[in-house]
């Protein structure tokens, strides 16, 4: 007995080792390396053995919280009622145990299931009717303030249809199939890693500092409970989402009221068989006594309440034979293996390719044309290749090419990286996904030049590289098939319009290695210049806040070919900007804004926010987003809310656009 008390207890302090691990990395910094189902394995097996050996039960343990905690770049937020995690369920048995827990307190109660939206568990307020403050659900006690993230999530209503003294709602902020697809492919295509799933992209996009990047995700929200109201009284959970929709808030597109056991597990089967038509990803269904009073009766443990559970829906997973693996060359040069298979149905969709990554991930799983191979999807979208179940005979290892499929030029790897890349900067496909880069809307942001026209203008001999693109001229496009007098005239006015565009935009279009928008923003406002960056020395770059070695290498090594200063040449030469835009102007002792903190809300008449800010930071001031002692100026426009509120308690100077104006124009 001594002995199994032992091996229980190391195991036990493994699985809490490895599950809080799993957790930092789920909950906060959105990059699991697990799937859901393997850590609610681990979960499970931890919980079998505290429950077989009590007195190693810690109230620490994963078993006991919720996994996430919040992050110190946000305020935190006390939630007054805790949002509370789910129990999960991975059989009917345990559903039906459920029940009989349920029924042990109340007597014949009502069931609502849902199908569980995979994505970030928020809360939202609301006074009289007004959005005042969203958080994340964080440790389930604390969480994490992300107001201005959730403003930008269009389907959260800023004003209810009913002027509620006081709402606290809890919803899933989620990403949709199609947007999530979106999100990877631009990911892929700057060589960046992409998310592993919508969730972790939803949970990623809602926790960045910057609300622009976050209202560029495309982010949706689902309302499923109320957590706090005033000014209405609900008996229960039915009634509180046909009101929830009354206010104006999206609910579950689909929910459905059960009377017993056998139709909640009927219901739960309906919703399995529906989750790969949905255009959102869920990861199960939830299950929730009915009745508000009921609820009340029932109570909560520690961690869960006892009246819902969560049943979790176990990845599925099929056999296809490996029919070939093709060779795709992206803008960088690398050569991506992907698995061409036998097609077959996976979570509702039909699937016939899968990336491979490279040439490791190949070799780690022995994986062989003619294999048969087990395929499930990751996270419920991208197909994945689990394992080889059986070799065809006479089936050779897969070795990478040697040569490029596009050019023929020899391939090879760098500095220790699982990626081979063709050496041949000429490449016929790096040209093209290069070109597709540089026009994107993170780029030089080219409007109408799609993926086709490029293809048809390269095919037709009239571009070359992307900078071919600023000598067209309106008789080249008209040559093109189905290339109207109109449409022509629109695009020459887009690539000439983009000429204007900001340094970083010019910078992140050239395509350096290892440097996203984000990095090339941050040489814009550094350098100011295309010609200082160019300048720049390796140890300059790196002491760049936000710049690493790897980074600032590759800035460097970019800048000092040869082939790169004839570009700016280039460049220069047709007329591109080269300057940054936002460069701060020499401000005199007596600015107004020297030294000065703003804070905006509301809507301006004449300016976007972002507009005002800009011109204060040109002019010395800094910009915050929340109201503090500290905060100097608050400049308030229609519906400002909370922040002139406190404003005005604080003793702050409020100042309106017109007050505004005259500041700035005492400076210029």
């Amino acid at each position: 007995m001594e002995h199994e008390n032992a091996k229980a207890k190391a195991r036990a302090e493994q699985l809490r080792s490895e599950l809080n691990y799993h957790n930092d990395l789920y909950y906060n910094t959105d990059s699991p390396v697990i799937s859901d189902y393997e850590y609610d394995m681990m979960l499970r097996e931890l919980e079998d053995i505290e429950r077989e050996f009590p007195e190693l039960k810690t109230p620490d343990s994963p078993t006991q919280r919720v996994g996430g905690e919040a992050a110190a770049k946000f305020s935190p937020v006390e939630h007054t009622v805790p949002m509370e995690s789910l129990h999960d369920s991975f059989s009917h048995d345990e559903i039906r145990d459920f029940d009989r827990k349920v029924r042990e307190s109340v007597s014949s109660p009502i069931y609502i299931v849902e199908p569980k939206i995979d994505g970030l568990s928020v809360s939202a307020e609301y006074r009289n009717g007004i959005f005042v403050r969203g958080s994340t659900r964080g440790d389930g006690l604390v969480g994490e303030d992300i107001t201005d993230n959730l403003k930008t999530i269009k389907t959260l209503p800023m004003k209810l249809n009913k002027a509620l003294p006081y709402l606290e709602v809890r919803g899933e902020v989620y990403m949709s199939v199609e947007s999530f697809s979106k999100v990877v492919e631009a990911q892929e295509e700057r060589d960046e890693k992409p998310f592993k799933n919508p969730r972790n992209a939803a949970a990623g996009s809602l926790r960045q500092k910057d609300a622009k990047i976050t209202k560029a995700r495309d982010l949706d929200i689902f309302v499923f409970n109320i957590q706090q109201i005033e000014g209405e009284e609900l008996n229960s959970h039915k009634q509180s989402l046909d009101y929830l929709q009354e206010l104006g808030f999206t609910v579950l597109p689909f929910y459905y009221k059960c009377e017993s056991c056998d139709e909640v597990l009927e219901r739960i089967e309906e919703i399995g068989e529906r989750r790969g038509e949905l255009p959102f990803q869920i990861d199960g269904a939830v299950i929730k006594v009915d009745n508000l009073n009921d609820r009340k009766i029932l109570g909560s443990t520690a961690k869960f309440p006892k009246w819902a559970e969560a049943y979790k829906y176990p990845p599925e997973e099929k056999e296809t034979e490996l029919l070939d693996i093709e060779i795709n060359v992206g803008r960088t040069g690398v050569l991506t293996p992907t698995a061409i298979f036998e097609p077959i149905t996976l979570a509702g969709t039909t699937v016939s390719r899968a990336t491979l990554h490279n040439e490791d991930y190949i070799k780690e799983k022995d994986i062989r044309i003619g294999d048969t191979v087990i395929l499930r999807k990751a996270g419920e979208i991208i197909p994945e290749v689990v394992s080889v179940t059986k070799h065809k005979e006479g089936a050779l290892p897969y070795r990478m090419p040697t040569v490029c499929p596009s050019c023929g030029s020899p391939v090879s790897y760098e500095n220790g990286e699982a990626a081979l890349r063709c050496t041949n900067t000429d490449c016929p496909a790096q040209l093209m996904r290069h070109m597709i880069h540089f026009v994107s809307r993170d780029a030089m942001d080219i409007d109408g030049l799609g993926e086709k026209v490029l293809h048809s203008l390269n095919e037709s001999g009239l571009i070359s590289s992307p900078l071919d693109l600023y000598r067209l001229t309106k008789e080249d496009i008209l040559t093109l098939d189905k290339k109207q007098d109109k449409s022509a005239s629109n695009l020459i006015k887009a690539i000439e319009r983009s000429k204007g565009s900001d340094l970083y935009r010019i910078v992140f279009a050239l395509g350096i290695r290892h440097i996203g928008q984000k990095a090339a923003k941050l040489l814009a406002d550094h350098f100011g210049t295309l010609d200082a960056i160019a300048d720049a020395s390796e140890e300059e770059i790196s002491s760049i806040d936000g710049f690493g070695d790897i980074m600032a290498e590759s800035t460097a090594a970019y800048f000092a070919l040869d082939e790169t200063k004839k570009l700016i040449e280039e460049i220069k030469a047709l007329g591109i900007n080269t300057r940054s835009l936002s460069e701060k102007k020499a401000v005199s002792e007596d600015s107004p804004f020297l030294g000065k903190t703003f804070v905006i809300t509301g809507t301006l008449p004449n300016y976007k926010r972002t507009e005002a800010a800009q011109i204060i930071e040109s002019l010395g001031g800094k910009v915050s987003s929340s109201v503090s002692k500290k905060t100097d100026f608050v400049l308030a426009g229609d519906e400002a809310g909370s922040k002139l509120t406190k404003a005005q308690s604080l003793g702050i100077r409020i100042i309106d656009e017109n007050e505004f104006i005259r500041m700035k124009n005492s400076v210029e």
